[in-house]
């Protein structure tokens, strides 16, 4: 049996740093770590093909080989997956579909002949089953959260990795936490499942066996959750492994606010290789965190405990969100003033937006607050939800608030912040000739053409005469910086053209 792999293409958002990878000439951030895992699942005599459209398309010949296409999307993807289907659909091609979009909302997409839903260790078998004797359900469902223990090493074969500036590979799913406005639990449950530290190891190798030495991902929506086999068991091993492979890699992942609270924490995870977190801060107002349902991040200096997260080793990236019940106009101004000071350069500010399974989803739907449905984006300046606030208020505030905070001089100033604070990892690396090509493509696109000019060549000059150990994170980062600048000036374009 021949079967498609498909995974449909992001619109170009905030974090598809679609502007920012041609620097490199990379197609994607991140493979299908889902659709990789899932094709380590089917049967060995079947033939696969992966045929992701981040980076490559699909073509006639790959329809007219096919028998089975498996499509997973995450909420964002949904305009491009029901393109997928509908071309599978015309050429009579059986469609399996799965992932969080289609677990979310399956009876949006009538298309599909079988959804197979949840998480696939439980559900997939199951349908495997029922199509080798030739009689295959409609849904596969599971309200059961099965063990990591059972997930297998990712399909690395069915991959072109030149293509990706990272690699991804899952530690562990659920969260502990109770903010109403997450999809994470609805999805993957409270209780915290992990891999064994042999599993990740095992992963690694796969990825090096297959020529990797770059940057890797841990998608993990909390990777911080298990701290005691993290300091014990799987941090020491990674530490182990870095120094017996003589390798480079560097990871990053997801984690809480309450990481600033365990130095021991934080420097096993930079002797490991870690140099980068993304931490949900959401906003420096207290009362909408407690109604939020996110006490966690309460009762604490957010802004000190970003300091002291950055001069551990590990740069913080952020997710901020605007729109809470509780907010009023003097928001914008307090969340500008919280990311200007933090130094936390990549500041993902979105408006609330409730998703299918959630606490917040529901509590909308009882008060007749769903304006439609979630586009899956909380930074294309739109929500689902009536707010509390004046939407006319809110989004104009929005949108102030994102022009100053991705503007040349404010953008730049945010990169010096940081860098007086970071404490950059004694971490070996290795030279890649990317590198050399993206500084110079930076050099021409910042230093030369753009608007940006000026605060390109001050920082530079700043880091390399302060900071010079940083110089290469500074190069980055005025790379992403150029990156959100396109996609604010997209989502404002996109604005204008549907204003009355």
């Amino acid at each position: 049996m021949n079967i498609l792999l498909l995974y449909p293409e992001f619109p170009d958002t905030f974090w598809s740093f679609k502007h920012a990878l041609t620097f490199i000439s990379r197609k994607a951030s991140l493979p299908p770590l889902g659709l990789l895992t899932v094709s380590a699942m089917l049967p060995g005599t079947w033939n696969r093909r992966l045929v992701d459209l981040n980076v490559t398309s699909l073509d006639a010949e790959d329809l007219a080989w096919a028998d089975v296409a498996f499509i997973s999307a995450m909420g964002v993807q949904q305009k491009s997956a029901r393109e997928l289907i509908s071309r599978c659909s015309q050429a009579g091609i059986v469609t399996v579909a799965g992932g969080p979009l289609f677990t979310s909302e399956p009876e949006c997409f009538p298309e599909v002949d079988h959804f197979v839903l949840n998480e696939a260790e439980t559900t997939l078998p199951l349908f495997l089953d029922d199509l080798a004797t030739g009689n295959p359900g409609k849904y596969y469902r599971s309200d059961d959260f099965p063990s990591m223990k059972t997930s297998p090493i990712p399909d690395w074969g069915v991959l072109d990795m030149k293509k990706y500036a990272s690699m991804a590979i899952q530690f562990s799913r659920g969260c502990p936490f109770q903010c109403d406005f997450c999809n994470v639990t609805a999805l993957f449950g409270h209780k915290i499942r992990t891999k064994s530290s042999q599993q990740i190891i095992e992963e690694l190798n796969g990825l090096k066996e297959n020529g990797w030495q770059d940057s890797v991902f841990f998608v993990d929506d909390n990777f911080i959750a298990n701290k005691t086999y993290l300091k014990k068991v799987l941090l020491p091993e990674l530490i182990e492994w870095q120094a017996h492979n003589r390798t480079t890699t560097k990871f990053y992942t997801e984690c809480s606010i309450n990481i600033a609270d365990d130095a021991e924490l934080m420097d096993l995870m930079v002797k490991a290789g870690f140099n980068q977190v993304f931490i949900g801060i959401e906003t420096p107002d207290n009362s909408a965190l407690e109604a939020c349902g996110k006490q966690h991040n309460t009762s604490r200096d957010l802004l000190e405990n970003v300091k002291t997260i950055q001069r551990a080793g590990l740069e913080v990236q952020a997710g901020f969100i605007v729109g809470f019940d509780t907010d009023t106009p003097s928001i914008f101004r307090q969340q500008i003033e919280f990311i200007q000071q933090s130094g936390i350069v990549t500041a993902m500010v979105g408006l609330l937006q409730a998703l299918p399974g959630t606490r917040l989803y529901e509590r909308m739907k009882r008060e007749g607050r769903l304006r439609c449905s979630s586009t899956g984006d909380n930074v294309d300046s739109t929500t689902n939800i009536v707010p509390v606030m004046n939407l006319e208020t809110l989004q104009n505030g929005y949108r102030d608030m994102m022009h100053y905070l991705y503007s040349p001089k404010n953008y730049y100033h945010r990169i010096q912040t940081l860098l007086k604070e970071y404490r950059q990892p004694q971490f070996k690396s290795r030279f890649r000739p990317g590198q050399l090509v993206a500084f110079a493509r930076s050099t021409v696109i910042l230093g030369i053409i753009g608007e940006e000019r000026l605060q390109y060549w001050k920082m530079l000059l700043w880091t390399l005469f302060r900071k010079h150990e940083s110089l290469s994170l500074a190069v980055t980062l005025s790379i992403y910086g150029y990156h959100f600048r396109k996609v604010c000036a997209l989502h404002l374009k996109k604005e204008a053209s549907l204003s009355p």
